[in-house]
């Protein structure tokens, strides 16, 4: 059935097979060393068990007066597709000058959305921060789509520049 031919032919693509593996294997070692020659040029750090320690947290008023009012003037180029900054000067939203410390809703020549003219109070500083969060939870039905700020970092800079434009 088989002759010796074909036995030996086929002996030799498998052997011819494996030898082409180990010395691919072989050289693939050469290349790419496996074992530790010393201590590791980097090491990559990864989660323990240990809990980590908290990093002192600052309050509102100090992340405040620490702000920076340049930074806030980036981040507030989110807000002027819909918001002006000039007194007076209404877009989609209200004009933002003065908004720090003005009572909600208090723009004469804006209508505002019912929710938002109901909801009352002024815009504090604490207010703002917690507002521009996200706005739509702060106030259920409001007009404004945005999303919010998710770093506080950004709200603070953002609430340092709207200080600094109406002093």
């Amino acid at each position: 059935m088989f002759d010796t031919m074909t036995v030996t032919k086929a002996a030799a693509g498998v052997l011819g097979a494996f030898l082409v593996l180990l010395l691919a294997k072989w050289g693939a070692e050469g290349i790419y060393h496996t074992e530790a020659h010393g201590a590791a040029s980097y090491v990559i750090e990864t989660a323990s068990d240990e809990p980590a320690e908290a990093a002192p947290e600052m309050s509102f008023e100090e992340m405040l007066a620490s702000a920076d009012v340049g930074k806030g003037a980036k981040v507030f180029k989110k807000c002027q597709a819909c918001h002006k900054i000039e007194p007076g000067v209404n877009s989609t939203g209200p004009s933002l000058y003065g908004v720090v410390g003005r009572q909600v809703a208090a723009v004469s020549d804006f209508g505002y959305s019912a929710p938002m003219s109901e909801h009352g109070g002024a815009w504090t500083p604490e207010n703002l921060d917690h507002f521009l969060t996200k706005p739509s939870a702060e106030v259920p039905g409001t007009a404004m789509s945005f999303a919010g700020l998710k770093k506080q970092a950004d709200r603070v800079n953002v609430i340092a520049y709207l200080q600094s434009v109406a002093q």
